[in-house]
């Protein structure tokens, strides 16, 4: 049998239970927190630092803790193209890109604003100042040391923010059209200067080789008498040639001479 009276009294008695309860979910689910493995949480306590934590599960206290989560993993910022002066008085605009990581979050979140925008204002007033200090020939030759020194200076402005600069790298060196057209002459003229010195070299090298022949000629003449026997019979195989040889020839030479340019004629009139 059920009693009116009573049923109203246990549902009057239930809904303070209910929204209890109900209160107690929402709480409880408010409190829970998780964070990634590559994530942070640094929570604040009635706008007090009291630390930080994660990776995984923690507890905070709705409505009095609030927490701010920090990544991290390696950013990449690409640094938009900045005009500069380099110390030779030449304009150029030069691009860049920053890799940075936070490795304090607690300074990351308390000594700074907005981390990253300032990571990038910085990023791009330390190139200009660094590009400015170069001549033109360094910075399209040494572009490895500029690097490094860039990452350098970063990396020590940033150390009290609770970040690591891990590399710079210079993308792009763009120059004006006319320094383009003159660094074009330069190198063709240093082309032309690499191959004038070795055609000089080798006609050095050819005369110190007829030098040394001369000489050796000069101590021996009979080498000599052969060779320019050797030169006239390599005349005379060519037809309708008269061939003048000198006064001092004898006779047995010419004869011989004859006879082996005959033969070649011969020879090339049976082939």
């Amino acid at each position: 049998m059920i009693i009116p009276g009573v049923n109203v009294l246990l549902g009057q008695a239930l809904i303070p239970v209910g929204v209890a309860l109900l209160i107690v979910l929402i709480l409880l689910s408010m409190s829970i927190k998780i964070v990634r493995e590559y994530e942070r949480a640094v929570i604040f306590r009635l706008g007090r630092l009291i630390g930080v934590k994660g990776p995984g599960l923690f507890l905070i206290i709705p409505f009095v803790d609030t927490l701010v989560k920090v990544d991290l993993r390696i950013v990449t910022v690409d640094i938009p193209e900045q005009r500069t002066i380099t110390k030779d008085n030449v304009t150029v605009g030069v691009d860049a890109v920053v890799y940075y990581k936070v490795f304090d979050p607690e300074k990351a979140v308390v000594r700074i604003e907005n981390y990253h925008y300032a990571v990038v204002m910085l990023a791009q007033t330390t190139l200009r100042d660094v590009i400015g200090q170069v001549e033109l020939d360094d910075l399209l030759t040494k572009r490895e040391e500029i690097n490094k020194k860039l990452q350098e200076i970063l990396d020590q402005l940033t150390d009290p923010w609770g970040i690591k600069v891990t590399a710079v790298t210079i993308k792009e060196v763009k120059l004006p059209e006319s320094m383009l057209r003159a660094m074009a002459k330069q190198a063709e003229a240093e082309r032309w200067r690499r191959a004038r010195i070795i055609e000089a070299e080798g006609e050095r090298q050819a005369a110190k080789i007829m030098a040394e022949a001369a000489e050796f000629y000069e101590k021996h003449p009979a080498a000599l008498r052969l060779r320019e026997l050797q030169t006239l019979i390599e005349v005379a195989k060519e037809k309708n040639l008269v061939v003048v040889t000198p006064l001092r020839m004898g006779a047995e030479d010419m004869i011989g001479l004859m006879a082996q340019g005959m033969q070649g004629r011969v020879l090339e009139r049976r082939e």
